[in-house]
């Protein structure tokens, strides 16, 4: 939800805020310390951040420029032609629709080669139909170029779609992380539950025996987040002990 800490997350991974305690690692490396421009990641926006005054080329290539590691000219021609853009290089931005848009800022993320691509809500804004043309699309850009996506997104079936592993959130604390078909069949945290018990299933029949789990009151103030396990003034199944100590993050199955 709103509030938990992802957007923080990918600001902290970015340099963009630096963190107060801790460590970003990477492939063994801290990065906490690294400038931005070593990282080697790039972000796409959820309101795709494109400059108004600049057309879809100027964007794709803005920053490319005596750069090391970036794409060459023909590889920038090779994912405009992937993306579908060769028609609309001399547009101004504000002439596309929000789908043309979001596949400029794909455009411009992948043009620098990143290792890691950070996809912050990239498809919220967008028609349900345009979400599965541009999670498809991004699905095939890494098959072709093997690019990593952290991918952030309030929506569950679209989190099912493009990921490998899933975490969940809840202010500020991960509270399970496993393989998306592990935590989509065996959730173990109550509030992981609550969230995939809300996911609608096509088939009516299946629907009707689904039982939701409601979850009781509101999510409290992240500013002041309860004292032990953060849920526990909304789970169902708290202690006495829960609202005293966090919970251990634990392994309960390999990799889960």
């Amino acid at each position: 939800p709103s509030g938990c800490g992802k957007t923080t997350l990918l600001n902290l991974i970015l340099g963009i805020v630096e963190a107060d305690a801790g460590t970003i690692c990477y492939n063994g490396e801290d990065l906490t310390r690294a400038a931005m421009e070593k990282r080697g990641f790039n972000i796409v926006f959820q309101d795709y951040a494109l400059f108004p005054n600049l057309n879809v080329y100027q964007n794709i290539t803005y920053g490319l420029k005596n750069r090391p590691g970036i794409s060459t000219q023909k590889e920038v021609e090779e994912l405009i032609h992937l993306l579908g853009l060769e028609e609309h290089l001399s547009k101004r931005v504000d002439q596309l629709s929000g789908g043309q848009q979001q596949r400029v800022a794909i455009a411009r993320a992948l043009a620098k080669n990143p290792k890691l691509l950070l996809c912050d809500e990239p498809i919220s804004a967008l028609d349900v139909s345009i979400q599965a043309q541009v999670l498809n699309l991004l699905k095939e850009l890494q098959d072709k170029f093997g690019t990593a996506y952290l991918f952030i997104a309030h929506d569950l079936s679209v989190v099912q779609h493009i990921s490998d592993r899933v975490a969940v959130m809840y202010l500020g604390k991960m509270v399970e992380v496993s393989d998306w078909k592990t935590l989509y069949s065996e959730p173990h945290h109550p509030y992981t539950q609550s969230l995939l018990s809300a996911v609608p299933v096509p088939d009516p029949d299946i629907q009707k025996t689904r039982k939701r789990i409601i979850l009781a009151g509101d999510p409290p103030s992240p500013l002041d987040p309860p004292t032990g396990c953060r849920f526990h003034t909304r789970c169902p199944i708290a202690q006495g002990i829960c609202s005293e100590k966090l919970p251990e993050f634990k392994e309960v199955a390999p990799g889960h």
